[in-house]
Parts: structure tokens; sequence; C-alpha cells
């Protein structure tokens, strides 16, 4: 599952223009006076000394925990100098450019880009109607949305993401895991399996009576291939001040396997839906601009690195740069949204053509499906094309609310406690998009602050993925195309501040473990293990501004 600053004040400079006497003897007289006047109104030099140095050590407190090449680059890509990022910054209350709203009710992550036009908004809503209406077993009446299963997670896009946000793992050991899904890998065991992992060529080595996820549900005469149970564990972590603040951890547990008994190898990755906000935004950076920002691991001068994973992409059959998904699995949001159809909700499209069971699975196999012929030598799919690109329109223009509260002095005091501590390491906050030649209309040239870099970072061992025995498994094993247990994608923090307002049970990080955001910041480790140490070391107030700030997303 799973991360800037007041404004620095300007000494104004005070202008003396001198005063213009008639009279010579005034001239005189007060000349003298006037001289003395100035020169005792001076600074001496150690003062004004000091003062320069306030300001540099002001100036320049967000840069000592960033090393001056990811400033650089964070600058670049910003287009504005850091200590613009780091102050108020009027153009950030607009976190999502033009595409953006000013809502912050239970609806905030549920409307169009508001820029854009009448004749395009109908394909919005269209598409709103597949994300939202449950698919159905096959045959139906309603054969434009049957054919779900045999197995699957859910019936409905909007099962996981609810109200178009994110989703909350199970509070108790009998809840269905209705918006989290366990993704599953085996360790690859022969030369060519690693070969093909290291070349991106396969996703993972997939278990051969389970597969690469977890189906908790099943149609009528076929049986859900295991069940999805949490134990959750109290971890209290002490501030410097005395203050305690209680962690969960949480051991998720396969019960009631229906195909044969799990390995104790076998890797377990739970994960709740993210929001869908911005996505269409985030897929406009340019792949570059993501490349750039990563950095070698064990860098003399940082312990953050961050990598960029590589995947195959299932529409075009060549590697690219993923973006999307808790592990940057995905390319684009075509591929997002159809290997989701495919794997929560067991639907064929024409990128991913095959129904989500193992061949082992035989129930699974011959279940009917609710597949249409398309003509044009294209197999028969349950989500023909039509369908799929209205659902691509309607999650590409899903808008990113504005800001609020971002000129209020606590929230711009914890936007400075963000900088001063590094944060923007991993989070990058601005992105000037260009203007391409593609259909994205209402994305083409925003300016936007989704404070991420689409990044792989190690997270440490609090939140790695187990394996089934709830062992760590190594860092050389890839359970996601180039990503291992311990490497997470950066999560945008645009909107964080109304998830709970949209969905009162949403929950924080890929598995949900966090109920707060200051339990979400606290389970950071690995790379971001001094960042945690220096939240840790904030008093009462320091946490309520960090909060503020966190808050106003």
């Amino acid at each position: 599952m799973s991360s800037s600053n007041v404004s620095t004040a300007k000494q104004s400079t005070a202008f003396y223009s001198p005063l213009i006497f008639k009279n010579s003897l005034l001239k005189l007289s007060l000349g003298v006076t006037c001289v003395l006047s100035l020169s005792a109104c001076q600074p001496s030099p150690t003062d004004d000394t000091a003062n320069n140095n306030d300001n540099k050590a002001q100036d320049s407190s967000y840069l000592q925990n960033i090393t001056p090449e990811r400033a650089q680059t964070i600058e670049a890509l910003a287009g504005v100098p850091m200590q613009q990022l780091a102050s108020f910054d009027a153009q950030e209350i607009k976190q999502g450019g033009d595409t953006g709203i000013s809502i912050t009710t239970s609806e905030s992550y549920s409307k169009p880009s508001s820029n854009i036009t009448a004749s395009r908004k109908g394909s919005f809503f269209i598409g709103n109607a597949f994300f939202r209406q449950p698919w159905v077993v096959a045959p139906a009446s309603t054969d434009s949305r049957d054919g779900l299963g045999a197995l699957f997670n859910v019936a409905a896009c909007q099962s996981c993401h609810i109200k178009d946000g994110r989703g909350h793992a199970p509070m108790r050991s009998d809840d269905d895991a209705d918006s989290l899904l366990i993704r599953l890998a085996m360790p690859a065991t022969t030369e060519a399996q690693r070969q093909k992992l290291k070349d991106s060529l396969i996703e993972k080595v997939a278990h051969p009576m389970y597969g690469g996820q977890l189906q908790d549900r099943g149609v009528q005469g076929v049986p859900a291939e295991a069940r999805i149970v949490v134990q959750w564990n109290d971890k209290p972590v002490t501030f410097a001040d005395g203050h305690v603040e209680t962690l969960r951890s949480p051991t998720f547990n396969l019960t009631k396997p229906v195909y044969g008994q799990f390995d104790d190898a076998l890797m377990v990755s739970p994960r709740v839906a993210l929001p869908m906000i911005g996505l269409g935004l985030l897929e406009q950076i340019p792949d570059d601009d993501i490349k750039k920002q990563a950095v070698k691991v064990n860098n003399a001068n940082s312990d953050i690195s961050g990598k960029f994973n590589m995947v195959m992409d299932p529409q075009t059959g060549k590697v690219a740069l993923g973006r999307f998904g808790w592990k940057a699995g995905q390319t684009k949001l075509i591929t997002q949204n159809q290997s989701a159809f495919n794997e929560d909700m067991g639907l064929t499209s024409n990128i991913r053509p095959h129904e989500s069971c193992m061949p082992a699975q035989t129930a699974c196999v011959n279940a009917t499906t609710g597949a249409d012929e398309q003509g044009n030598g294209k197999p028969p799919v349950e989500v023909n094309d039509e369908v799929a690109k209205f659902v691509e329109f309607y999650t590409r223009n899903l808008a990113v609310p504005h800001r609020r509260n971002a000129e209020d002095k606590l929230v711009l005091a914890g936007k400075k406690r963000f900088y001063d501590m590094g944060c923007q390491s991993c989070h990058t906050p601005r992105y000037q998009l260009p203007k391409t030649d593609d259909d994205h209309l209402e994305q083409h040239g925003q300016v936007i602050y989704p404070y991420t870099d689409l990044l792989l970072h190690d997270m440490g061992d609090g939140l790695a993925d187990r394996t089934i025995a709830g062992k760590l498994p190594s860092k050389d094993l890839q359970v996601e195309f180039l990503a291992n247990s311990y490497e997470w994608r950066t999560p945008a923090l645009w909107g964080i501040g109304l998830a709970q307002t949209v969905d009162p049970q949403a929950t924080f990080l890929h598995d949900g473990r966090a109920r707060t955001l200051m339990e979400a910041v606290l389970w950071h480790g690995g790379e971001a293990e001094k960042q945690k140490q220096k939240v840790l070391k904030l008093d009462k107030q320091g946490r309520s501004e960090l909060n503020a700030f966190l808050k106003s997303l």
C-alpha cells in the first residue's frame, strides 16, 4: 500500500530619499542631524550578516534532506524554483490544473474534468454507467453486461473503487474482502524464468493452480479459490515527546483452499483499490520525466533511490514504462482497465482475451461465457472495444478536487515541515504536461501537483509482502515485472485529504492498514526511514501542522 512549506519571509529594503531644503541654513544644520540619524539606523555588519545567514538558512532548509541533483530535477520538472514550491503557491490550489473541481462532499471523486466540453460529457456518463453497474452471470438478457466470472473478486468496478475512491481492508476476520484483493507470485526456479523476468517478458511466475491473483468468489457451480482472512495486531510507536500512536499490523491468511494446498514459498501481496482521480493527467506525464527521476541504489549522496518498472504492454506486445497500480505494473489506462476487468471480474476483452481460469480449474474453464462475436476475425469477448473506450474515457476524466485552506497558517507551517524533512524526494510536487496530438484534450498542457514520482521505492520490511508461511522473501525475487516484494510505487497525494469524506471507511497504504494519514507516515521505512525518524521528533504542534498540510491536499 504507500506521502510543503511556509514561504520564507522576504526582507524589504528601505530606501531613503534626500530631503531638499530651500533654506541653506536648514540644509547645514539638519544635514549633520541626518547624517547622524542615518548612521544610527544602519544595521551593524554583525546584524547584517546575521540577517543574511538567517535568510539563507530559511531558504535552504528544505534542501538539506535532498541531494542537489534531486532538487535540480524537481525544479526542472516544475518549471519553478524550489522556494516557490515550498511556499504558498496560488496555482497549486488547482492541483489538477484546469480539469479540477471545487467540491468537498462525498461526491468529490466522481465528477468529470471541469474543462470537458458538452459534446464529450456524454461519453463520460456512459463510461460511468459501465463502471458503476454490476456485471451478471451469462447468459442474461442484459448481454452488454453479462459474462461475470466464472472466478472473480467483485461484480462491479465501483465495488472496489468506492465512490471512485480507495478501498479498505476487512476490519474483522469474518468480513468480506470486497475492496481488497491478493496478488500471488512464485519464485523463479529456472534460468529461463529468471531471464524472462529480467527482460520484462513475463509479469511473474504464476502459481500452477491459483495463477497470479486469488479469486475469492465463483459463479454457481464454480468454487471460489480460497477465503481471505485478516488478523490485526497493535503496534505502538512513541514520539520524542512521549506521545504514543498505535499502528495496526495485519496478517493475511488464505483459508479453505479448494484447488490444493498453497506452497510455502508462494508470495502474497494484499492490495486495496486505488482512487481513480487524476489518472488521465498522470498518463500524460512524459516517460522521460519519470525516468530522469530514478536514482541508482546506494547512491553515495542519498538514501533515496527509486527505479522505474518496465512491463510488457499486453496491447502492443512490447516492453514499456509502467506507471499505474501499486507496483507500477500497468503502462496506460486502457490496459489497466482491461486487466482489472479480466483478473478482478473474470471478463474478457481484446487486450485480455482469455478467461482468468488456470487450465486445471475445469469447472471454471467449462463455465458459460458472455462473449459476443465481433467479426473482422476478432475472438468473441465480453467487454467489446466500444465499452472499453467509454470506460477508458471515464477513468481518464475523473477530476481532482481543488485544495482547501492552502493559505492557512497551520497548513503552510505543515508544508514547510514536509519540504524540510525531504518528503519531496519521492513525492514530486509539480509537472508541466505537454500538448500532444492525441485525444487527451482535457489534459493537454495542464500544470498539475500530484506529489508523486511514479517510481518504485523500497519501503522496508514493515510494508513488504510476505510468503504464505509469513516469511520475508529475498529481495532478488520479482513479483510484478521488475518490482520485488519490498518496492511500492509512490502514490499521488492529491485529494488524499478528502478520502474519508468520500468513504468514511477508507484506509491508506497498499493493504489498508493505516487508518489515518499519520499512521501511513509512520509505516514508512527503508528508503524513507530517515524521514520517518524526523517525523517522530515532532511535538504536538508539529504533528498538527503536518497533518493539516496533508489534509489540505
